[in-house]
């Protein structure tokens, strides 16, 4: 598993879902609780609410007076949990075929399509550019081809992949506009792990950093006049060397070129920890961050990944109804693509 794809897989449990949903106002008798949650088989329920007490995303209140009264309430863990499940609903709600509650059946099978694709490394194949199959099989060492040909079966039926035309036999695939979102709750789940759960899960490294850019960085469109490099720095302690990143160039406001690189010249750049550019892009906050150079470029890139990676907050902060979705790039890293 990749950073943020323990979270997630919680959170694909229709069950676990709709219990964090059913608790965000308030505590709730069991009785009530699990009627709120469509009346589950009694062994059921209580084995996913044990779960959720052990990780401290519940707590369990006895009430004074009555034996046997047991109210369960969010714990901090768990309105943590409750905010990455707002941005996994942000992303189910632009999915290709019209809007999918969280804690449906629809939604248990797209998060699992988007987890295997991340922990597989598919999607940071994917992000550097159109891959075959038989590309992707000789790339990805981890997986055979029949469990690599059923996660892109899966990516592409719920239109996280598109094929791309092709003068070849083989048909190459490319990262849809949709799949690049899932950007926003892969962060939202990895900065609740490291918060929560950092011994039981895996850390923010150098594979996680780069895909999240390429995946991003191609869809921005930034004011035309906006040109230069920009250095894009991410100190984890999980990668080696302690940073990791890209340099982009834009010329006339549109990604030039984007490498997994952070030597060459820049006119500007931005650096900070990993949780801090989760929490600087969510909350359109530079300060959160180091910027050198040319800060104009710099504040222009971070608006427009928290533009593209959350439209609905974008778009509540401009007093406008939503954002299109910029011209698909086939192509974006000029790197090794080794380590996979």
């Amino acid at each position: 598993m990749r950073a943020g794809a323990d979270a997630l897989s919680l959170l694909a449990i229709p069950l676990n879902a709709n219990t964090l949903s059913a608790l965000r106002e308030e505590p709730r008798p069991l009785v009530d609780l699990r009627r709120e949650v469509g009346l589950p088989p009694q062994t059921t329920m209580r084995g996913h609410l044990r779960t959720l007490t052990r990780t401290s995303v519940l707590e369990r209140q006895q009430e004074g007076g009555f034996p046997g009264a047991v109210h369960y309430a969010l714990g901090p863990a768990g309105d943590d949990l409750l905010a990455v499940a707002r941005a996994l609903q942000a992303w189910l709600a632009c999915s290709p075929d019209g809007p999918i509650p969280l804690g449906s059946p629809e939604a248990k099978s797209l998060i699992k399509a988007l987890t295997q694709g991340w922990s597989s490394t598919i999607m940071r194949a994917l992000a550097a550019g159109p891959l075959s199959l038989t590309d992707l099989n000789k790339l990805i060492t981890g997986l055979n081809y029949p469990s690599l040909e059923r996660r892109m079966g899966a990516m592409r039926a719920a239109g996280m992949i598109e094929p791309c035309p092709s003068e070849t036999r083989t048909t190459p695939y490319r990262a849809s506009a949709w799949l690049r979102r899932a950007i926003a709750p892969l962060a939202a789940a990895a900065r609740w792990e490291r918060r929560h759960a950092p011994e039981k899960t895996t850390p923010i490294g150098r594979i996680d950093i780069e895909a999240a850019f390429l995946l991003a960085l191609p869809m921005l469109e930034l004011s035309a006049e906006l040109e230069g490099g920009c250095r894009l720095s991410v100190e984890s302690r999980a990668t080696e060397p302690a940073m990791a990143g890209v340099t982009v160039r834009f010329s006339g406001g549109r990604l030039e070129s984007c490498i997994t690189r952070l030597a060459g010249k820049a006119e500007a750049g931005a650096c900070g920890t990993a949780l801090a550019w989760i929490d600087a892009i969510e909350d359109a906050d530079p300060d959160r961050l180091e910027i050198s150079g040319d800060r104009e470029l710099a504040l222009a890139i971070l608006d427009g990944l928290h533009r593209f990676l959350l439209p609905a907050a974008s778009a509540a902060r401009r007093g406008v109804r939503g954002i299109g979705d910029p011209e698909q790039v086939d192509h974006v890293d000029e790197g090794v693509l080794g380590g996979i």
